[in-house]
């Protein structure tokens, strides 16, 4: 009876996989199953390949069949499937499936679970990866941002850098007010060296003492002159 559902079951596959199933055997065989997945930007990568290799034992379906999953001879691997690492997860899948379908034929039922289990596997990976860029971006926006908006205020930082201003403008203030007054002091004293001797008289800049010296002095000239007309 066995052997009879095999035939039977294997000719069914013929029929759905023409161009994916190769014999081994009388009992054993190979479905080669292409994933359907969406490749990255800038990915033009074929799509991977799983093959699921079936052998019969003789009493199959009411025995479990002989599974093994492979890649295709020198197939590059894939950015988020490896065959060999992932094979244990892979074939966990077809643990269910197996004890759900003792005595029916099952094979197609395995392909699909596989094909679904790979794509999903995939997608998981392909999404995990994606957060981990957008929290990367983020992560760099904000440090970019935070150029720009520098520290956050907060009252006492308003307060500190306030008063830190306010003492900066006084400095800045009293520091003009002496070089102004310091230039005004050079500007009179070149002033000064340029008046007459008349002219400082006139604006009250000469002495006292130099204004009596400069009357005696005229005085006695004037004694001068008379003794000498007489």
């Amino acid at each position: 009876m066995g052997i009879e559902e095999q035939k039977e079951e294997r000719e069914v596959l013929e029929s759905i996989f023409p161009d994916e199933i190769i014999d081994i055997s009388k009992t054993e065989f190979r479905v080669s199953i292409v994933l359907d997945v969406n490749n990255d930007d800038g990915d033009d990568s074929e799509p991977p390949i799983i093959i699921l290799n079936v052998q019969y034992p003789e009493n199959y379906p009411d025995e479990a069949p002989r599974l093994d999953i492979t890649a295709p001879p020198n197939a590059l691997k894939h950015t988020y499937l490896d065959i060999q690492e992932d094979k244990a997860r892979l074939m966990s899948l077809l643990t269910d499936t197996i004890e759900e379908n003792l005595g029916m034929a099952m094979v197609f039922t395995l392909v699909s679970t596989l094909k679904d289990g790979a794509e999903l596997l995939i997608q998981e990976r392909k999404t995990a990866q994606q957060a981990l860029k957008e929290i990367e971006a983020q992560k760099a926006e904000e440090e970019e941002n935070r150029k720009f908006h520098g520290t956050v205020v907060t009252r006492e930082s308003f307060l500190a850098w306030r008063e830190k201003f306010r003492k900066e403008m006084a400095e800045e203030e009293q520091r003009r007010q002496e070089e102004k007054e310091a230039e005004d002091k050079k500007k009179k004293i070149k002033e000064e060296k340029k008046l007459t001797g008349r002219e400082l008289w006139q604006q009250g800049l000469a002495g006292k003492g130099e204004e009596e010296d400069e009357g005696a002095d005229g005085l006695e000239g004037m004694e001068k002159l008379k003794i000498a007309a007489s």
